[in-house]
């Protein structure tokens, strides 16, 4: 598989998971696609919750910005540091890295993607005092 095509398809993914467009995420994914974000939760299938997933981000985030930072292709997948900064509903703003892991399909579409990162670290930064 061409490298370019998985830059393509992880951006995509990074993009538009930042604009809160989840018609267009769940387009970056294959039909039975598979996430676990961050690693230690369950996994969730992609295309059964990503109205969910939206829905839980979009009541509780103001903005949402995951920037790649670095992208490393290897086969048929990347891992890529990340940066996600936010701003809460309550107008509290939180930044926290991590790195994510995805397999691409021959089609061009993510299989799997595993994300690493302090989620509980995150959310105390956005606690009311």
């Amino acid at each position: 598989m061409l490298k370019e095509t998985i830059e393509a398809v992880v951006i995509a993914y990074f993009q538009n998971l930042s604009a809160m467009n989840p018609q267009a995420w769940v387009e970056t994914f294959a039909e039975d696609a598979v996430v676990t974000d961050p690693v230690g939760k369950p996994p969730f299938k992609v295309r059964e919750s990503f109205e969910k997933f939206f829905g839980i981000i979009s009541q509780f985030y103001e903005t949402l910005d995951v920037s790649p930072d670095k992208v490393f292709i290897a086969g048929n997948g990347a891992a890529v540091k990340w940066t996600m900064r936010v701003v809460a509903k309550n107008g509290k703003t939180a930044i926290t890295e991590g790195i994510g892991v995805f397999e691409i399909t021959e089609s061009g579409k993510i299989q799997t993607m595993s994300s690493y990162w302090d989620e509980p670290a995150m959310l105390a930064q956005l606690k009311e005092e």
